[in-house]
Formats: C-alpha cells, sequence, structure tokens
C-alpha cells in the first residue's frame, strides 16, 4: 500500500491514515491506491472489526493534487485495466461500501475537497474537526463530480442540498456540517483524534457479526440502482468536463489565481 499511507491497529480498530501532510493529503495515484489497498486488506482480516480513516496533520484529503508538476488527472491507470472504466476515483466507494462489510469510520480532521470529499462521503459515518471545511470544488476547476459524490451527498442531504451545495460551490465547517448532514458529530480539534479512537472503539462492544450484517442490510437497500453504472457515468462526465476548453480555462485561473473567463466551449 506504499509510504504514502498508514496503517496502525488498536484491539480490533485498525486506523488508515492517508499520509502526504505536506500536501495537505492532497491525492496522488499512488496515494489513491493506498486508501484502496489499505481497506482492502482492513476488510480481509478478521481481526479487524471497525475502520478509523483519517488524514495526517491539518488536512484530511485535500482532493486531486492539481500542483504544477503534478501527475495530470487521470482515473485511468495499469492497475484499472481489469477495472473497465471506473477508475481509482469509483475505487473509493467500491472498497468502503461494496467490499468492505466493516463500519469505516470517518475522522475528517480537516479540510476535505473534491475526490477528498469523496472519500470522506465514502465512509459510513463521520465525525468532523470543528474547523475542518468540506467543499466539492467542482465548479471552481471546470470539472462535473466524480469519487461517489452523486450517489452519497444526495444520500446524506437529500437532492436539493446537494444539488445547492455542489452547484453553489459552497464550504461547509464543524457542525454546519452536521446541521447539512454530512457529518454524525463535530468534535473540537483539541481532542479530535482521541474522540475519534474512543468513537471506532465503542463499536467494539457490539458483535462484529451484528455490524458486518447492518452494514450488508443498508448497503443494498440503496443499490436498486446499479452502482457501478453511475461511477462509470460520472468518471464520463468529468473526463468530458475536463476535456472542454472552460475545463482547461478553469484550472489555469485556479493556478494563476485569477477569475475564469468561460466561452461555453
Amino acid at each position: 500500500m506504499g509510504k504514502l499511507v498508514k496503517v496502525s491497529d488498536a484491539g480490533h480498530v485498525r486506523t488508515i491514515m492517508l499520509d502526504r501532510a505536506e500536501k495537505k493529503n492532497a491525492l496522488s495515484q499512488e496515494l489513491a491506491w493506498g486508501v484502496v489497498e489499505a481497506v482492502d486488506a482492513a476488510a480481509a482480516d478478521d481481526n479487524v472489526w471497525v475502520v478509523a480513516l483519517t488524514g495526517s496533520g491539518d488536512a484530511f484529503c485535500a482532493g486531486l493534487d492539481l500542483s504544477p508538476g503534478a501527475e495530470p488527472y487521470s482515473p485511468y491507470t495499469a492497475q484499472t485495466a481489469m477495472l473497465d472504466d471506473i477508475g481509482w476515483v469509483g475505487q473509493f466507494l467500491l472498497a468502503i461500501r461494496k467490499r468492505c462489510d466493516k463500519p469505516v469510520v470517518g475522522g475528517v480532521n480537516g479540510v476535505a475537497v473534491g475526490a477528498g470529499l469523496g472519500l470522506a462521503m465514502a465512509c459510513d459515518v463521520r465525525l468532523i474537526a470543528s474547523s475542518a471545511r468540506l467543499m466539492a470544488g467542482y465548479t471552481r476547476i471546470g470539472g462535473s463530480p466524480d469519487a461517489g459524490l452523486t450517489i452519497t451527498l444526495p444520500q446524506a442531504m437529500g437532492y436539493e442540498k446537494a444539488m445547492r451545495f455542489m452547484m453553489e460551490n459552497r464550504t461547509v465547517t464543524g457542525a454546519e456540517a452536521v446541521d447539512w448532514g454530512m457529518a454524525g458529530e463535530a468534535a473540537d480539534d483539541a481532542r479530535f483524534a482521541e474522540r475519534l479512537a474512543e468513537y471506532a472503539q465503542g463499536l467494539c462492544d457490539w458483535s462484529p457479526i451484528t455490524l458486518r450484517l447492518l452494514k450488508r442490510g443498508m448497503v443494498r437497500s440503496y443499490e436498486s440502482a446499479d452502482l457501478e453504472s453511475q461511477l462509470r457515468y460520472e468518471v464520463a462526465n468529468i473526463r468530458r468536463a475536463f476535456g472542454s476548453e472552460d475545463g482547461q480555462e478553469a484550472r489555469r485561473a485556479f493556478l494563476e489565481k485569477r477569475k475564469p473567463v468561460f466561452t461555453g466551449r
């Protein structure tokens, strides 16, 4: 799973930590696949009953690494050859919801943007630090939602709120994220890591069989729509958006810290 992901066990809780703090845990392909592999490994380990997923430093995950010199965005790699056209962005949701039947607690310790927000929302439940900021950010860079957000955000908050949140490029923090339905609990920054560990350990008071069957039932109830088809649709849309002239202009303006000029092409 590479050097960009740290894994630790405490009792029956496995903590998976994105460990690219100098980049606000922004996603390279190595980091993205490292997270997927770590979740898959936790799913296969019978000693793991609960998974906690969090970020190092002061960020959860700042989304795709768009810094100069970073690898260009592509959901497709040699690793996705056998996974057709869903790509690594879709694997977050598939790994956490479909392949892992153990509760995954998202510990949103700091900013979560774009695919980083998708990773947070793929978790079964979320705790958020009071100062943490959640933002979709796709309109700002000329993209459309991926990483399962067209599935998870409407599930969490309802259609209109999800539309407004993404369309208006809103940012919510801490307790406000709880009000919007994006997290179940906000915790003080000073004791956030302690509270995340405490919550995850508390779930181990229940039978792991009960928790796994509970999650299977909940996930299945939402699978009347084809999850994989929706993920393919997301990836097709973001490729189209990023390939447009407006998408290229949005990213240039983002890096140049200016207002973009769109032409509708």
